[in-house]
């Protein structure tokens, strides 16, 4: 069985419903074979990333970046998982009042740096999540699970 770790730091409520979205997609019935494993972005390890196949993270844009609690955890991760972990597939959702381009800048140049392969479009929302936006959430969880079934 395949492991997806969806990390995500997750304070308002727009980020919840997203978070809430990526989770009903990567669970869904057609969805075989795949253990979703869901860890907030402060208590997720170099285990939990090294133990997965594939990775999904979720993130409010904050002061121009990804969250701090997110960054810390890719500051944790990322020399013991470098080598380990290159190739796999990944995805992100990033939530933001009005920009979110740096916090997109930040996790495409450590995803880069990891090597990890992105397996789906990058969510991006602004204000007040839409129904779309919280469709394309689930399909971004249903995709980045789909890619890792057996």
């Amino acid at each position: 069985m395949a492991t997806l770790l969806i990390v995500h730091h997750t304070p308002s409520p727009n980020c919840q419903a997203l978070f809430e979205a990526v989770v009903s997609g990567a669970t869904a019935p057609e969805i075989e074979n795949v253990q979703v494993v869901r860890r907030a972005a402060l208590s997720a390890t170099a285990s939990d990333v090294l133990a997965a196949d594939g990775y999904l993270v979720g993130t409010p844009a904050n002061l121009g970046y990804m969250s701090g609690a997110l960054k810390h955890f890719f500051d944790q991760v990322y020399y013991p998982c470098l080598d380990t972990t290159r190739g796999r597939p990944f995805g992100y959702y990033v939530h933001g009042g009005n920009d979110v381009t740096g916090a997109v800048r930040g996790i495409d140049s450590i995803t880069t740096g990891l090597g990890w392969r992105r397996a789906a479009q990058t969510v991006t929302v602004t204000g007040e999540p839409s129904k779309a936006d919280v469709e394309a959430c689930w399909e971004l969880g249903a995709t980045i699970a789909a890619g890792l079934m057996e």
